[in-house]
């Protein structure tokens, strides 16, 4: 098992890996993930995103995909877990277990004061996995959206 950093060539296997997990949360209506401007965003400056891939046995098989964020509580960055995903027929390997650690590791590297990321309330398998390397809910917390029309009016 090997996690890596992303290169270019990696891009049309997270693009369609993204597809993967839309299908999965039940959200395909809502993505529109396209392969040159997920390149531009994680190759070009200014990067929005890094992607770290998961292969088993050679084969690109997950990935994460995560950006910084700021604590102005901790006075400290932040790293925030936008996808996490491992291909049906390559869980429960440990895969996901794997981003995560290496994650974590780049979090720690950088200074950061969490790590921190949203599940799908009906995510079962999501949620016991996160809490089994001890990550908690935030129970207080309401997380808002701003996207199309309702962005453009107010920007």
């Amino acid at each position: 098992m090997v996690v890596r950093e992303a290169t270019p060539a990696d891009i049309d296997f997270v693009v369609e890996s993204i597809r993967g997990l839309a299908r999965y949360e039940k959200l395909e209506h809502e993505c529109e993930a396209r392969a040159g401007m997920l390149k531009r965003h994680v190759f070009e400056s200014p990067r929005y995103a890094e992607i770290l891939i998961g292969e088993i046995d050679g084969r690109r098989a997950g990935y994460a995909l995560f950006f910084h964020t700021y604590s102005t509580f901790l006075t400290r960055p932040g790293v925030y877990l936008e996808d996490l995903y491992v291909d049906p027929g390559m869980r429960r390997q440990g895969l996901g277990r794997a981003l995560l650690t290496r994650l974590a590791s780049i979090a720690m590297e950088r200074g950061c004061g969490r790590l921190e990321w949203a599940v799908l309330d009906w995510n079962e398998p999501a949620i016991a996995f996160y809490r089994s390397i001890g990550a908690v809910p935030l129970e207080d917390w309401t997380t808002y959206r701003l996207t199309g029309e309702a962005l453009a009016r107010l920007g």
